[in-house]
């Protein structure tokens, strides 16, 4: 009796689970193509092209414009320190004084013998005169007035001799003065009173140093100095003043020091270990701020793109192998992942040279999770607040 209402409850049952299953595929399919066609939100930045003014961010140390190291030129005892440590010594200023007895005595010796050469001299001169006029006699033999001329000759080079010899020990004399050979600011003396020292010595007695005005020397790729040189060369860089280039430098983050440098000259050779080339800057120094060994971060202006096509920095991904591409959106609102050359760096901006064009979309947000191909719903944004999103 009850055998076809459990047969019908039994297709019921088999008709509903067909149904369900149907649908719950159907869903899935759905879910998966919604997925697939899933349209991202991205913000982008209309590429344009503007006027940039490019500046290289170096390290540099400071260095002293001359420098001199201060070495006694005779021997003795250190008498006399004649200067404060850390001021300013002028050219020729007296800073040490050598015990110069020894040396007078040379002197004198000298002058001693220089005046016994003259007297040699003298009484050489008056007996070849006199030989000269018994000649005309035949008082005297030929032999006889050119031995005296001889004679007269010797002694005049002895007192030529002699007079090189009292030269020599008035140097002497005047060398146990040590004298600044530079004007510039002293260092701590090495050396104190009653010390001997020799003449020459490697240990210097004090070290001078100018400082108004000082060198930043700096190092720079040789690949960059070449990269910069072919651009001013085809006039994509235009220089504000041939011939000058301006560097500022900064001290820290808070700290940027207020006068301007001029860079004086680029090495001829390049390092063999780093590829580096040295750059020298010359900088007033009137306050004395920049002390040697100090470490700065140098900006060497370049000079001016009229039109450079700029992006921030973080749109540019860069691969294992180094090369640098973007990502753009095309006409279809579609991802292209783009390969460019990045020129140059401004700040936190890099001007690209190849690869994108005035007018184009370069995203810039959500690059790791953008693919080649992906959907996308653009929202423009300006510059400043591209940069806002680093």
């Amino acid at each position: 009796m009850f055998s076809p209402i459990f047969s019908i409850i039994g297709r019921f049952l088999a008709c509903f689970g067909v149904c369900l299953l149907v649908s719950s595929l159907s869903g899935c399919d759905q879910q998966q193509v919604k997925a697939h066609k899933k349209i991202r939100d991205v913000s982008v930045l209309k590429v344009r092209t503007e006027k940039v003014s490019l500046t290289a961010e170096l390290s540099g140390r400071v260095s002293a414009f001359r420098k001199a190291e201060v070495r006694p030129q005779v021997g003795g005892i250190l008498q006399k320190q004649l200067f404060s440590e850390g001021s300013l010594v002028r050219e020729g200023q007296s800073l040490y004084k050598i015990d110069p007895a020894t040396y007078e005595a040379e002197v004198a010796s000298a002058k001693a013998a220089l005046a016994r050469a003259r007297a040699v001299l003298t009484q050489c001169e008056l007996r070849r005169s006199r030989r000269r006029a018994l000649l005309s006699s035949h008082a005297v033999s030929q032999q006889a007035v050119e031995d005296a001329e001889a004679e007269y000759l010797q002694a005049k080079a002895d007192v030529e001799v002699c007079k090189a010899a009292l030269l020599t020990a008035e140097i002497r004399l005047r060398y146990t003065d040590v004298l600044a050979p530079i004007t510039g600011r002293i260092g701590k003396s090495h050396m104190t009173q009653g010390a001997l020292v020799t003449a020459n010595q490697p240990e210097p007695l004090a070290v001078i140093q100018q400082l108004d005005p000082v060198y930043v020397d700096m190092t720079r790729s040789s690949l960059d100095l070449l990269r910069v040189r072919d651009r001013n060369l085809s006039g994509q860089i235009k220089q504000d003043k041939p011939g000058q280039t301006s560097v500022r430098i900064a001290l820290d983050d808070s700290h940027t020091y207020p006068l301007e440098g001029k860079l004086q000259f680029a090495d001829i050779s390049v390092d063999e270990s780093t590829g580096m080339v040295l750059l020298r800057a010359v900088f007033p120094n009137p306050q004395g701020t920049l002390l040697p060994g100090l470490y700065v971060q140098a900006f060497v202006h370049e000079g001016v793109e009229e039109k450079a096509i700029l992006v921030p920095e973080s749109c540019v991904l860069r691969s294992a192998r180094g090369q640098t591409s973007v990502f753009v959106v095309d006409a279809e609102n579609k991802v292209n992942q783009r390969t460019v050359r990045v020129a140059e760096r401004s700040g936190h901006n890099v001007i690209i040279s190849e690869g994108l064009s005035e007018g184009e979309l370069l995203i810039v947000d959500g690059l790791r999770q953008l693919k080649e191909g992906d959907l996308v719903q653009t929202h423009p944004v300006n510059p400043g607040q591209a940069m806002k999103k680093r």
